[in-house]
């Protein structure tokens, strides 16, 4: 039995939250309404287009919601995540990753057919010419960006002069057209202290200008400059090169960004709006509770979860198992049943271990959305 099978019954009903099945993924809907109006209203402030990462919560109606708040489009980490975004009404994607396999790119000319914008990072020229070469079969001009790698070594050109040479070879194709570049700086996100974060961000950017720099010499015009992220963005525009946030994780938040002052002002202007909402099955010690989720309900990189409800702030978690989670808080007496609510460690990957996402509002369970891009890997 799904969860809607499970818990459909509970929309609407006044404290229904405290009867569904756990343990369950749960958003705070007026906190993710909230985190989605202030980064839009950021982006616009700025005069930057706001184009969101679906990796994060890999759901169409979260997509359409930043859209309708003034998103230009959503950006998806895989092919996957893009076909379920475009067959729920998302008419604008750029894919961050390279797409390189021969069914993949085959997908890719389908998926290009379908919605109006669709835009892929490439960041070889084997690649490129395989695009290219596939578009002009189709008959439909594919829209590339040339990935720029900050240091990371993970996908991206090395150099200025390897961007310049993707760059010609895009050119050399009459099916393929250059927007621009794209530049995440993944390593930077997650640095806690603002002052070292924009020391780190001001390097990385001097190097991207060189590389935009090089391009322009090369001849090629660039009208799209794709990146920065939740960790970075007030930086990323006050630095003044990106034209485009590709923002993911300020929709819900996780601890890994709320250990991190965002702001330079210790303040967040985004809540936490992703929960679990577990449920305690064992107190046979005072001080001591075991709950309904471990290591298979939530992400584990990002180090143990924030207790958030049912025990006092600051209350430690310890992972016990696939199933199980331990919180102790000393001479708390707990009682079997106690609802227990979590923040997740890191958002990405937790999303990614659920097929729906319980809407609340309070304790009112106001809506079940499927969570249409889990497991969408390839």
């Amino acid at each position: 039995m799904n969860d809607r099978e499970l818990h459909a019954h509970l929309i609407g009903q006044q404290g229904g939250r405290r009867s569904l099945n756990t343990p369950v993924l749960v958003i705070d809907v007026d906190a993710l309404d909230r985190n989605i109006r202030t980064m839009a209203e950021f982006a616009a402030k700025h005069g930057l287009a706001l184009r969101p990462h679906a990796k994060t919560h890999k759901s169409v109606e979260i997509a359409l919601k930043q859209i309708a708040a003034g998103a230009v489009g959503s950006c998806c980490a895989k092919l996957g995540e893009a076909e379920e975004l475009a067959a729920g009404g998302v008419g604008s994607i750029l894919i961050t990753s390279p797409v390189v396999s021969v069914p993949a790119i085959a997908r890719l000319m389908t998926l290009n057919a379908r919605i109006k914008d669709l835009r892929v990072a490439v960041d070889n020229p084997d690649n490129v010419e395989a695009l290219g070469a596939a578009a002009a079969k189709v008959g439909k001009t594919l829209q590339v960006l040339v990935d720029i790698d900050p240091g990371i070594r993970r996908t991206g050109v090395s150099s200025p002069e390897a961007a310049v040479v993707v760059a010609q070879k895009i050119a050399g194709a009459a099916s393929l057209r250059c927007l621009g570049v794209q530049c995440y700086c993944g390593r930077e996100q997650h640095i806690e202290a603002y002052d070292k974060r924009r020391e780190a961000m001001v390097d990385r950017t001097d190097y991207l200008k060189s590389v935009i720099d090089a391009l322009a010499k090369a001849g090629f015009a660039l009208g799209v400059i794709s990146g920065g992220g939740t960790g970075t963005h007030r930086i990323d525009a006050d630095l003044g090169v990106f034209t485009e946030l590709q923002v993911g994780s300020y929709v819900f938040m996780d601890r890994q960004y709320n250990d991190c002052d965002l702001t330079g002002g210790g303040a967040s202007p985004y809540e936490t709006s992703l929960l679990i909402d577990a449920r305690v099955v064992s107190a046979n010690t005072v001080g001591m509770a075991t709950v309904d989720a471990g290591f298979k309900a939530m992400a584990t990189d990002g180090g143990p979860p924030t207790v958030l409800v049912g025990a006092p702030v600051g209350t430690p978690y310890h992972f016990m198992g696939d199933e199980h989670g331990l919180i102790v808080s000393e001479g708390k007496k707990f009682a079997i049943g106690d609802a227990v609510t979590l923040a997740s460690p890191h958002c990405d990957p937790t999303v990614n271990l659920y097929d729906y996402f319980h809407v609340v509002r309070g304790d009112t369970l106001v809506d079940i959305w499927n969570v249409q891009g889990r497991g969408k890997s390839r």
